[in-house]
This record gives structure tokens, sequence and C-alpha cells, in this order.
């Protein structure tokens, strides 16, 4: 019995070796579908969150107004006192004021929360 599982063991690599193997085509599809499954990640992960973060930081732009209590990026916190087009004046302390363009701010604050502070 030792010599028949003996010379199995010995003719399978002369076996595996004999019979012709053909390397499996991969499927033209494969690359198409990979690279659609890689954008549908990125859109999801990156693009996505990205443009409503945009798009609620345009909408928070547009709507302040006099007496709004905003953050700047700077980490300023303030009350603004003129708003333009382009920029935002905020009152900081009593009687000092500073000129930022809207695009600085990064949040508003509820009412009385420099009060607080």
């Amino acid at each position: 019995m030792k010599k028949l599982i003996a010379l199995a063991l010995a003719s399978t690599p002369v076996v595996a070796l004999a019979a012709p193997t053909t390397a499996a085509q991969p499927s033209p599809w494969q690359l198409p579908i990979m690279l659609g499954i890689f954008f549908v990640i990125f859109w999801l992960m990156v693009w996505r969150p990205q443009s409503k973060r945009a798009k609620e930081h345009k909408n928070l732009l547009a709507e302040l107004s006099k007496g709004d209590e905003v953050i700047t990026s700077a980490g300023i916190a303030g009350k603004v006192t003129k708003v333009t087009d382009d920029y935002i004046q905020v009152e900081v302390a009593a009687n000092t004021t500073l000129t930022f363009q809207k695009q600085a701010i990064t949040a508003t604050l509820p009412k009385g929360t420099i009060k607080a502070i």
C-alpha cells in the first residue's frame, strides 16, 4: 500500500505537467465594471458630501443679516453689523469692528452666545 501511495505522489507532478493548461482569459467587461464601481464609490464618499457642504455654506452666507452672531475661519466670534455683496463687518468688542470676506464666515451662533462667553 505504501508503494502505491509513493507511486501516486511521485507521478502527480508528471501528470500535472503533462496536461496542457490554457490560461483563462479575463472577461472584456471586467475593466469597465471595475471602473464603474470605483466611480460610484468615489461619488458617494467624496463628491456628494463635499457638494452638500458647499451648498449648506452658500445658503449660510446668503441668509446672513445684521445682528447675527458668527464665527470666522480664524476663530473670531462677533456680531454682524453690516452686510454687503462680498464683505461683512463684524463687531468683536465694543467699538471694534472688523471687515471680512463673506467666505471667511464658517458658522452662525445662536442669539446670546457671545454674551455668555
